[in-house]
């Protein structure tokens, strides 16, 4: 800060570069010029005159001004001003000039951004990187604006890998103090990641470890991801996951030295070194629970211990043991509790020690649930999946199933739940960051069946219609022998309310010779009504029409499918009631479902009868990556009056008994080519597990086992000497193999039948695919 004196004249200008330091770094001699100059000019300002002003009015500037008229221009009034008018960042320079009792107020305006681009950049596009930079047109210019957007630009090429990226700022000048702003961008290549390397690690392959981490190291087949890109970011969050990896292990005294990553002479590489302290290994040790809460049952509490003495410690293990008691707390009307593991660990044994205890916790409320990052699913689409509400009591359990029912949308790429202090001490305010995905789906499928020959099918789907949470969708097969065309549409939550409607309609011919010597055309249409009855409770009501036309009948058909009628219209009603409780309905690792349907047909239609299905799956996990299934199903058609149409009946075969043919399990009539007659009971179970196979995980293929065996019997013709007619089980065993490939997923099957009976037909092979947009 200087000033300028003369005999009339104060002077007064000080330097931008100054402005921008604090006070204290004034120098005294010039402190010392102020105060000689304060005492010369002791006169009272009468008129304050404002100049160079453009779009800012007098008024404005005068009410920032720490002197009025009738003040003394003092140093520090004068400097206090220009603090106060440089603060709004509307001027990029401000002098004082008093001529006797006048002060003149000069400003220099900053000039207004006319227009925002970007030249360049073709790897990230212009709208991505105007989101982030904070600038817009008819918005202030500033410096520091514009260094601060030039540094956000810079840090996204860095997040994707491209670390010898420049952006360079230009300004173009227009009239009436206006400018453009363009940053000019050399993207350069992507920076690999060459080599992770692991130091220290005795108990666990370099493979092993990397397999735990998200980065990856740069391979020809990675082409489809960028985890092999670096990412400084992402270093942190693989510290965090190499963390937990080990913790979940056994290894409680784990700890990383660093994490260090050294970029090559000619940034176009990184190399990464985790330097690591395994420990020892560690085994569960005594387990004790200590409950403040007199009325929790003390024997729920401990089966909620998910681990056993002996076994080896994992942090995992603890925080569902955790989690499972907080449920038993919450179910018995304690909201509040959340339990704390206190852990021991003794050295002498290797064993860890807990005290898991539970006291009643302050009572905190939900302030306000904020949702950000749903750029195209409304905000009331995530909102209503929620089981929490502003003004709840916090619950851990509910907000936990709130954040699994999100996911279980499989709108969002990602989904993170936080919690931050909300405006009182009771008070937490709950943030949803989630991020989108591609909703919108051309599936394509291809295989070859003996009943049907080389099959093609397409179909296209958007499950998330405008962010609104519909469905709709069309599918077409094309086969040999069968021709399909579908049309569907699906409201989640109907009316407003907690009510999934949903509708179909659809034509379908197939040619069903090679296993009854018919050939059938059904259309139909349907409607249906689900809700939720509790929690893990469902049931969907609905109704459907459609009208069978049997042809085209073979001269050696079977003499009972000649008996059947050529046009039927069966009309039904049916109700499905389900019970979840798996871990996940995208990816369930873990939990069970239930389901009974029933359906009468005889709602006016030619045909009447009552089907009724019961069914179960039981996912079970064997350590981390295994997964081990079970499932089974059984049932019972009942007719009224005539005998049941066949296409009515049950058959068994492809996915439903692998090793066997479409209807390749059937009652069956003895003479000519065969034909299945279908039955009207049935009954199937499988057994499966799913494992990797040794492949790096970004590749997505993972192999099964599985044993299916199964059923059907009581063709209503049981009694005559032409038809097999038993219910002998029947048993298959195979592998397969599923990939999640960029294209979609595709499952391969190899299947053997182990037990069959002489008039079955079998199917080893079969195949599928499909493609997401």
């Amino acid at each position: 800060m200087f000033f300028k004196a003369s005999k009339n004249t104060l002077l007064r200008r000080i330097s931008p570069v100054l402005i921008m330091g604090s006070l204290a770094l004034l120098s005294r001699p010039t402190k010392a010029v102020i105060e000689e100059i304060s005492l010369n000019n002791q006169e009272i300002i009468s008129k304050i005159v404002v100049e160079g002003n453009q779009r800012i009015d007098v008024e404005t500037i005068l009410l920032y001004l720490k002197l009025k008229e009738g003040d003394v221009a003092t140093p520090e009034k004068l400097n206090e001003s220009f603090k106060a008018l440089f603060g709004t960042n509307f001027f990029s320079d401000v002098t004082f000039d008093q001529q006797g009792k006048t002060l003149i107020v000069h400003v220099q305006e900053n000039p207004i951004i006319n227009r925002v681009a970007f030249e360049g950049n073709q790897k990230i596009s212009s709208e991505t990187l105007d989101k982030e930079i904070g600038l817009s047109p008819r918005t202030i210019y500033t410096r520091n604006k514009v260094q601060s957007a030039q540094q956000k630009l810079l840090q996204i090429y860095r997040q994707s890998g491209r670390f010898a990226a420049r952006v360079e700022p230009k300004i173009i000048k227009l009239p009436e103090n206006r400018i453009d702003l363009v940053f000019e961008i050399e993207e350069g290549p992507v920076t690999q990641v060459e080599k992770i390397n692991f130091v220290g690690n005795r108990n666990f392959s370099d493979g092993t470890l990397e397999a735990a981490i998200q980065t990856k190291e740069a391979r020809w087949y990675r082409f489809f991801t960028s985890d092999d890109n670096y990412d400084p970011d992402r270093l942190n969050y693989d510290q965090e996951k190499l963390r937990q990896f080990y913790l979940n292990h056994g290894y409680a005294d784990f700890k990383i030295v660093s994490a260090v990553a050294e970029l090559s002479p000619d940034q176009k590489d990184f190399f990464i070194t985790f330097t690591l302290e395994e420990g020892e290994k560690y085994k569960f040790g005594k387990v004790e629970i200590e409950s403040k809460i007199p009325s929790i049952s003390l024997e729920k509490l401990q089966e909620a211990v998910v681990f056993d003495e002996e076994d080896w410690y994992s942090a995992k293990l603890v925080d569902q043991t955790v989690e499972k008691m907080m449920e038993v707390a919450g179910e018995q009307g304690y909201a509040f509790v959340e339990p704390k593991a206190k852990a021991k660990k003794n050295k002498e044994d290797l064993t860890v020690d807990l005290t898991f205890i539970l006291e009643e916790g302050p009572k905190i409320y939900i302030q306000r649930i904020d949702i950000i990052g749903n750029t195209r699913t409304l905000d009331s689409v995530i909102r209503r999946e929620l089981t929490i509400s502003e003004g709840d009591a916090f619950n851990v359990v509910r907000v936990r199933k709130s954040l699994q029912k999100i996911k279980d949308l499989n709108y969002f790429k990602k989904v993170d739940l936080t919690r931050h202090p909300g405006d009182a001490p009771d008070k937490v305010i709950i943030k949803i960051d989630v991020e989108e995905q591609s909703t919108g789906e051309l599936m394509l499928s291809g295989g070859y069946g003996q009943n049907i020959g080389p099959l093609g099918e397409i179909s296209v789907r958007e499950r998330n219609l405008l962010g609104t949470g519909q469905s709709v969708g069309a599918k077409t097969r094309i086969a040999k022998r069968q021709s399909l065309i579908d049309f569907d549409y699906e409201q989640p939550y109907f009316l407003g309310r907690h009510l999934m409607f949903g509708a179909n309609a659809y034509m379908k011919k197939e040619d069903l010779k090679s296993q009854s010597s018919f050939e059938e055309r059904t259309n139909g249409l349907g409607t249906w009504i689900g809700y939720e009855l509790a929690e893990y409770w469902t049931q969907v009501l609905g109704y459907g029409i459609r009208f069978d036309h049997i042809g085209g009948l073979s001269s050696y058909a079977s003499k009972f499918i000649r008996q059947q009628r050529v046009n039927t219209v069966i009309s039904s009603v049916f109700q499905t009631l389900t019970y979840d409780r798996r871990d996940s309905r995208i990816d369930p690792r873990s939990g069970y479902t239930t389901s009974l349907t029933n359906e009468f047909a005889g709602v006016g239609g030619d045909v009447k009868y009552l089907k009724n299905e019961v069914g179960a799956v039981y996912y079970y996990p064997l350590g981390e990556e295994i997964t081990l299934s079970t499932r089974g199903k059984y049932g019972q058609i009942l007719g009224f009056g005539r005998t049941l149409r066949i296409a009515d009946r049950y058959n068994l075969g492809g996915d439903s008994l692998r090793g066997f043919d479409f209807a390749g399990v059937s009652p069956r009539d003895k003479t000519g080519i065969q034909d299945s007659l279908g039955g009207m009971k049935f009954y199937s179970m499988s057994l499966e597990s799913t494992f990797p196979i040794g492949l790096p995980n970004e590749f997505g293929i993972r192999g099964s086992t599985f044993i299916d065996a199964g059923s059907v019997w009581d063709s209503q013709y049981k009694n005559d000497p032409i038809v097999f007619d038993d219910n002998s089980l029947r048993v298959s065993a195979g592998v397969g193999l599923a990939w999640r490939s960029p294209m979609g997923p595709l499952r391969v099957n190899f299947a053997w039948p182990l037990k069959k009976r002489t008039l079955d037909k079998t199917r080893m092979f079969l195949f599928g695919f499909s493609t997401q947009l």
